[in-house]
């Protein structure tokens, strides 16, 4: 897991920056009286002069800056992170960097930009635009409600940035409109804009529709293979996920909420990570039916299945995404056992055709015709599973709903931006990580299922790494198949006290 970054090391004081903009008062705020100001500018122990220790793998985002810089010779390219978004009132949104924007300089705080200037002989200038922090030399560490350091904690500044991430200059977000201003002049040499993540950027430079989306392009298809490094990350990540599946498992014990199981994930994500690193999918009985359940405001019923879709988000801000189907008594029913078993035979196939030079949809594919032959076993498909898999049909999606692949990495849904031919019709190369999740969901109110059937929804997710000659399953100490699943549950519950068999008596007292 990458080191948090040192947010809490201050500047010089004596560093020439200009003060960050005062933010508009709240209106339950009193004005302070200049005495007051005064008093407060004065006997603070002086700031330290170390600067921050370089970020631990700064190599890693030089080298994705310097891969990005051959790609536009001779061409400005600007990469904004984002700004805080407003709550309620005068609260913001815990602050998540974009992801490119990371992807290339490491740096968590907001409003950031990053621009490349091409230099003369070839190759890029790395300048960082980030917030100056002027410590206790400027009132706004006080009076700022969005920036001042006494509301919101101290940022590292100029010169502290630029020890810390790398880059060859840092300069204050107050220089940066200038600059901007300097590119829209006739001889500047042409530039491209990563839109929709900065108003004042996005407002000054003009759109150029293709030449921009050529950039995002360019940036998601390089994160579409992961490095060393990147792998690590995302087995921290899976690591920290089972631990909170197992905590899951333990509240089932007493739980009879959905969304007491939400909160007891998403501890363990902020204890060990960021956050999640999306909405927690606590979804049991029908509710596992409805692919993005998230309210997660169900009561937990014993005889029913709790589908568990969730993944911790790491302080470097990869996500893992897993999900298990578990049965909330411990014991899969036999209508659940088999609708269980076809989801995981399906997973199986897929995986055993992943490696390098497939089409990225051929594990679909194969999973798609082992689910549908078994539900044309099961009398369920109005056709033959040959039938049904036909594209002009595609029956079998009534109960399947989705493609069982996509990339993961900084997002769980990676590499949005990656063209068509480059992802879901590309090949399968070494260093790309991919979600494996086929499912199968019976709706209650389907009326070509049977009866016994409706209201099951299974799913397994597993997250894969392609390797120089097949895939490794990054998440293979999670356990999925059947008898695993039930051994786990109960070898947890008798860790914490109480067996499978205990609680489903306690239950039907």
């Amino acid at each position: 897991m990458q080191e948090k970054q040192m947010a809490l090391v201050q500047p010089v004081t004596s560093e020439p920056q200009a003060p960050a903009p005062v933010s508009k008062p709240a209106g339950h705020d009193s004005s302070p009286p200049q005495a007051l100001l005064d008093f407060m500018m004065r006997d603070w122990k002086p700031a330290p002069t170390k600067m921050p220790p370089r970020l631990k793998n700064a190599d890693a985002f030089l080298a994705r800056r310097r891969a990005l810089s051959k790609l536009f010779p001779g061409e400005t390219l600007l990469i904004p992170t984002g700004h805080e978004k407003v709550r309620a009132n005068d609260q913001h949104f815990r602050f998540r960097p974009g992801s490119d924007f990371y992807y290339l300089t490491g740096n968590l705080e907001p409003d950031c930009v990053l621009v490349m200037q091409p230099r003369q002989g070839g190759g890029h200038t790395d300048l960082l635009f980030v917030e100056p922090n002027p410590g206790r030399s400027d009132q706004t560490f006080y009076t700022d409600r969005v920036k001042g350091e006494l509301w919101v904690g101290p940022r590292l500044g100029v010169e502290q940035s630029r020890a810390r991430f790398g880059t060859d200059e840092c300069r204050g977000l107050p220089e940066l409109p200038a600059l901007l201003s300097s590119l829209k002049e006739p001889a500047t040499r042409p530039w491209r804009v990563l839109r929709g993540l900065s108003e004042k950027v996005d407002g000054t430079l003009p759109e150029q529709s293709e030449r921009d989306k050529a950039l995002a392009t360019a940036i998601s298809e390089m994160r579409l293979i992961k490095d060393a490094q990147e792998i690590r990350e995302l087995s921290a990540v899976i690591a920290s996920t089972r631990r909170g599946f197992e905590d899951v498992i333990r509240a089932l014990r007493d739980a009879t909420s959905e969304r007491t199981l939400e909160g007891i994930f998403n501890l363990r994500a902020r204890e060990e990570g960021n956050d999640v690193g999306y909405g927690t999918i606590a979804a049991s009985g029908p509710h596992a039916c409805i692919l993005h359940w998230m309210r997660n405001d169900g009561k937990l019923k014993q005889g029913d299945l709790l589908l568990l879709d969730a993944g911790v988000e790491g302080n470097s801000l990869y996500t893992a995404d897993i999900t298990r189907t578990m049965p909330i008594s411990g014991r899969f029913s036999k209508e659940q056992r088999e609708m269980y078993s076809l989801v995981f035979e399906a997973q199986k196939a897929a995986f055993k055709v992943i490696k390098p030079g497939i089409d990225f949809m051929e594990p679909n594919r194969v999973a798609m015709r082992v689910l549908a032959e078994g539900l044309e076993r099961l009398g369920i498909l109005p056709t033959s599973a040959e039938q049904a898999l036909k594209e002009e049909n595609q029956f079998y999606k009534r109960y399947s709903l989705h493609n069982i692949s996509h990339m993961i990495g900084l997002d769980v849904h990676d590499c949005a931006q990656a063209r068509q031919e480059s992802y879901k019709y590309g090949k399968l190369q070494p260093g790309m990580v991919f979600s494996v999740e086929p499912g199968l969901y019976f709706q209650v109110d389907d009326l070509t299922v049977p009866a016994k059937y409706r209201g099951i929804g299974v799913r397994i997710e597993d997250d894969v790494v392609v390797t120089a000659r097949g895939m490794r399953n990054l998440s293979e100490d999670i356990p999925r198949e059947l008898g695993e699943v039930e051994e786990w549950m109960a070898r947890i519950w008798k860790g914490s006290g109480r067996s499978a068999k205990k609680k489903g008596a306690r239950a039907a007292r």
